[in-house]
């Protein structure tokens, strides 16, 4: 097996539970590794024998664009999209973190990290 990683794909939407969080909007960092089968990748050197990490973050962006009240519902969201469209993907961790959270005081960032196996 092999992982491939999108590392802080940045995001500016509008998820969270609070009105003006849906409104306002935010910025968005997702990491995620996915595992795949690239054996026959690395022997023919041809991306249709691969996981296309291209579209992948395609996935991922479509996925962003629609609103979530919780970071559990949109990194559930995206897992299931990105089983559906690539079949050769065995196990994925997603992080996704939502910078500067209305918390009431100073914070880098709050995240929410899943990982699920296929099947």
């Amino acid at each position: 097996m092999t992982k491939i990683l999108l590392e802080e794909m940045e995001f500016y939407a509008y998820h969270g539970h609070f009105k003006e969080e849906q409104l306002i909007g935010n910025r968005f960092i997702v990491n995620l590794e996915v595992e795949t089968d690239t054996s026959k990748a690395e022997e023919t050197d041809n991306l249709q024998d691969t996981v296309n990490y291209q579209e992948v973050y395609q996935v991922v962006k479509e996925s962003m664009s629609a609103k979530s009240h919780l970071l559990e519902h949109l990194s559930r969201r995206i897992l299931n999209a990105l089983f559906r469209h690539f079949p050769a993907i065995r196990h994925i961790r997603i992080r996704v973190s939502k910078m500067n959270p209305p918390m009431g005081g100073q914070m880098k960032s709050v995240s929410l990290e899943m990982e699920q196996a296929a099947g």
